[in-house]
């Protein structure tokens, strides 16, 4: 038998009344938090994405030019602006957003993470598709001579060598877009498992 003193809460069946709307109010806003957190998180992520595609038009703008392609403008266009930007997000949120969740990530793995998916499929994968896709148009409309046997591309890297050099610039924007996005995606989400505990 339960005895009340003077300093314990008494339990009735109005406190319970009382008590499960506070809980559900705290659970809302709890809940409403993290919606506005992965939002967030979503914008930071689109623009990796977006400066990946930008990155995919610039780079096939600069093998048509090398290449002196015509022909099937909008195919190449279209892979090259979709698939970075698809590669991007994907890598991201399984390299960084799902290992910060798991909280097994520092900030300086998380940095690091963030800016090499920025270069690897912001600039170097965009490259390699605009090089093989707008290689295989200079090849089947014969816009350039062919190779020699055995230096195929070898031959068409000294073809576009002076060209690719202006892919510098996406780069480095890639790369700095990479850090700052890191840090401010650990810098939220340290923040947002403050407020939790």
């Amino acid at each position: 038998m339960a005895t009340y003193t003077h300093g314990q809460p008494s339990l009735s069946l109005e406190d319970g009344k009382l008590r499960r709307p506070m809980i559900i109010e705290i659970i809302e806003k709890k809940i409403e938090y993290l919606r506005k957190e992965k939002t967030l998180n979503i914008y930071g992520t689109a623009f990796l994405g977006t400066a990946a595609s930008f990155s995919g038009i610039m780079a096939n703008f600069i093998f048509r030019h090398c290449f002196k392609v015509k022909h099937d403008a909008l195919k190449t266009y279209a892979s090259l602006t979709t698939l970075p930007f698809l590669s991007t997000v994907v890598t991201y949120k399984l390299l960084v957003t799902d290992a910060l969740y798991l909280g097994n990530i520092s900030q300086e793995n998380c940095v690091l993470r963030s800016s090499l998916i920025s270069i690897i499929c912001g600039v170097l994968y965009p490259c390699g598709l605009a090089f093989s896709k707008n290689g295989r148009l200079a090849v089947k409309y014969h816009t350039v001579p062919l190779p020699p046997k055995g230096r195929v591309l070898l031959y068409w890297l000294l073809l576009c060598q002076t060209e690719i050099k202006a892919m510098m610039i996406p780069l480095v924007l890639e790369t700095a877009f990479g850090i700052f996005n890191g840090l401010q995606h650990y810098a939220r989400f340290e923040s947002r498992r403050e407020n939790c505990t």
